[in-house]
């Protein structure tokens, strides 16, 4: 089965190859595009058949294909582990993923750079997939570094516009703040243990870190960290994905979806053996975790930008997902990422298809009365906006956040606390979803549109209806990965709550936003008060901008010539002058060259005298 494993991130990198020798265009590039990741879940398919679903820790597929590099006793292989974990992202990346690539088709038809976009969506595909099956740290980090590319060549994809520009180099280079600390996790683990394979580090790290050395955990723990928030869109670090909208809508559904805000919840989960060594920055993952899903829930309920209300929205999730972890819910933390992958990749398709049929508009307060005219959108929608508010019983992501509800509520003492924070994130969640709703697909017709599109379009729509819907009822090979959290005791007390709050938030925001619009204008006005404090994502950009963008740009400008500049361009002057000197010597008279020779054959006897 190794040889099957290596396959699952070869064909869509096969597909990248291809594509970028820019000999395929059109319909053959859409081909390869889609046919890569659709045969790279066919494969995972396959074998999770051969594997039998790994129902135990013991339960794993190892490949590895050849030696990377070797320092002494210290080397890294290209190898890939597959066991319930792996597996489980393995079917979100390229099932969902697949059914973004054939979104694809519709929504890129007919735009001149087609070939371009397949080929980095499926380098997109294959890096995340070499992310989540490596066997090693570097490798891992491998992949971790080409999502982030990849995540820049999107965002920016239409670059003559100078706004998507500035985005793709925006996540770039908030993202490499992140990538920076998880660089110097890797080191600090590589020295302590000699080694950066994850199995063994699992293994040791509980042996060596223990006692007076509790502190390398601790530290290694936060780099890490560091690495997932930045990957993630957590705070502080979570500035970067709102502006991501720029790029593409499938582009958006990718990387909120399928891959790369997802790579930090699975970084902080497959090292979870470190974070259980330090209680103190496991904590801290469950309280960044809490109060990133606060305020980006907050933010999400003042745009106006459809987009950017799913952008804070995912921003949001994520953050539940982090106070799962920060609980020590792991497994919760998991089953509510791939619900969040179903309906939120269902709830940006609908808002491309929305986008699409009216002809690029993307503001909320222009949009109205849509249901009529764009059935398969509004039904689209409304499955996922369910989904994502967590509707008791109908819904896959009432069950996965249940789950992380009993989770922080079984932890005890500070999980006590995250509970609160997420039952509150459960009302602003249900609060902002359905406002989108009412605004964009209720009322009076603004902006008028037609649904238009083929297979290509309601296909993937439909598919990922039903698994917003139902794929909360699907098992996960988790068992065994994670130690047993919590006390055992059944809290049925949780999901009554849980489902009346999501209740609640979808009645509040019928009243609001359906019965009472104008007052909910008011008060939702992002140019006063309170919301536009939440508009401006709490002013976080506002605190770079004035502490580290515009210090930086000054003393860019102060330096312009570039003080270190000036150094070499001394010596380039000394050179010059000294060959200038040396060329006006050159007279051409005779009488000049005989007593220059002469004083020259005076001072070498004069030092061989002195010597």
């Amino acid at each position: 089965m190794g040889e099957l494993l290596a396959l699952v991130p070869a064909l869509p990198l096969a597909g990248f190859l291809l594509l970028a020798s820019g000999r395929f265009q059109g319909g053959s590039a859409a081909w390869i595009g889609v046919g890569s990741v659709a045969l790279a879940f066919a494969v995972t398919v396959l074998l999770t058949l051969l594997a039998d679903g790994f129902r135990d820790e013991t339960a794993f597929v190892a490949v590895r294909l050849w030696e990377w590099l070797r320092l002494g006793g210290f080397s890294v292989s290209i190898g890939f582990h597959l066991d319930g974990l792996s597996l489980t992202l393995c079917w979100v990346i390229t099932g969902v993923g697949a059914l973004i690539h054939l979104y694809s088709t519709y929504y890129m038809a007919g735009d001149p750079g087609y070939s371009r976009y397949f080929a980095y969506l499926n380098l997109f595909v294959a890096s995340m997939l070499v992310l989540v099956l490596a066997d090693n740290l570097l490798l891992l980090y491998l992949g971790w570094e080409g999502v982030g590319l990849c995540s820049y060549l999107l965002i920016g994809f239409w670059y003559r516009n100078a706004e998507n520009g500035y985005a793709a180099r925006k996540a770039f280079i908030v993202t490499r703040v992140g990538d920076l600390s998880l660089a110097l996790g890797l080191f600090l683990v590589a020295v302590q243990l000699n080694t950066l394979d994850i199995r063994t580090i699992l293994h040791e790290a509980p042996l060596q870190w223990t006692g007076e050395r509790q502190w390398i955990a601790t530290l290694a723990a936060l780099l890490l960290l560091g690495g997932a928030v930045g990957k993630s869109a957590q705070l502080p670090l979570q500035t970067w994905l709102p502006d991501a909208m720029a790029g593409p809508t499938p582009v958006s559904a990718l990387i909120h979806a399928a891959t790369m805000v997802t790579a930090g919840v699975y970084l902080v989960a497959r090292m979870h053996g470190i974070y259980l060594l330090s209680p103190g920055a496991l904590a801290l993952v469950g309280a960044v975790g809490a109060l990133t899903l606060l305020l980006a829930g907050t933010s999400a309920l003042v745009q106006r930008d459809i987009k950017r209300v799913l952008a804070y929205s995912t921003v949001s999730q994520i953050g539940y997902m982090f106070l799962a972890l920060g609980a020590g819910a792991w497994t919760a933390a998991i089953f509510h990422l791939v619900t969040h992958a179903f309906f939120k990749a269902l709830l940006f398709l609908a808002a491309g298809t929305v986008i699409h049929c009216l002809h690029g508009e993307q503001d909320i307060d222009r949009m109205g009365g849509l249901r009529r005219t764009l059935p398969v959108s509004f039904l689209a929608f409304l499955a996922g906006g369910a989904s994502l508010a967590a509707l008791p019983v109908i819904t896959a992501g009432f069950y996965s956040k249940d789950a992380i509800l009993i989770g922080a509520w079984q932890a005890g003492g500070f999980g006590k606390l995250l509970w609160l924070a997420a039952m509150v994130g459960a009302l602003i969640t249900a609060l902002y979803i359905f406002r989108l709703i009412f605004r964009v697909f209720f009322g009076a017709v603004k902006t008028p549109g037609h649904e238009h599109g083929g297979a290509n379009m309601w296909l993937p729509l439909l598919l990922l209806g039903v698994l917003a819907l139902a794929g909360g009822l699907t098992p996960l090979p988790l068992a065994g990965v994670f130690p047993e959290h919590g006390a055992g005791a059944q809290v049925p007390w949780i999901p009554v709550l849980s489902g009346a709050v999501s209740l609640a938030g979808l009645v509040l925001a019928w009243f609001l936003f359906h019965r009472r619009p104008a007052r909910a204008l008011a008060l939702a006005d992002e140019h006063i008060g309170l919301a536009r404090f939440w508009y401006g994502g709490w002013g976080f950009d506002t605190f770079y901008d004035r502490v580290f963008v515009r210090p930086f740009t000054a003393l860019a400008r102060a330096n312009h010539r570039d003080v270190v500049d000036s150094g070499y361009a001394l010596v380039v002057r000394a050179c010059r002058a000294g060959h200038a000197f040396l060329s006006s010597t050159q007279t051409g008279q005779l009488r000049w060259y005989a007593t220059a020779m002469g004083i020259g054959a005076i001072m070498v006897l004069a030092g061989v005298r002195l010597l």
